[in-house]
């Protein structure tokens, strides 16, 4: 059983009962960028992690259950945060538009 959605990221080999996952896509225009950075901070706004984007503006995070922001940094574009309900069991779909 796939939970990816159409056009988005691959999850064979991800458990996805075991893990609360957030993944999504970085766009520009509605293109996606490919040299973005997404942050992932924790409720207080604590850094807990960071990913670039592929080639396709895609990005993934493993992480525990509960309220996340992610922050969005791309060149020539304004920081874009996100917040996101992480559970597990669960893909957290998020679109970002920069």
């Amino acid at each position: 059983m796939c939970g990816a959605v159409e056009g988005g990221l691959s999850l064979d080999g991800v458990n996805v009962a075991k893990e609360a996952v957030i993944q999504g896509q970085v766009t520009r225009d509605g293109e996606p960028v490919a040299s973005a950075y997404v942050r992932l901070l924790d409720k207080n706004g604590e850094f807990t992690a960071e990913v670039p984007t592929s080639a396709t503006g895609h990005f993934r995070f493993f992480a525990g259950e509960g309220i996340w922001t992610l922050r969005t940094l791309a060149p020539k574009a304004e920081p874009v945060d996100r917040k996101v309900h992480a559970s597990i069991g669960n893909v957290a779909e998020v679109a970002i538009a920069v």
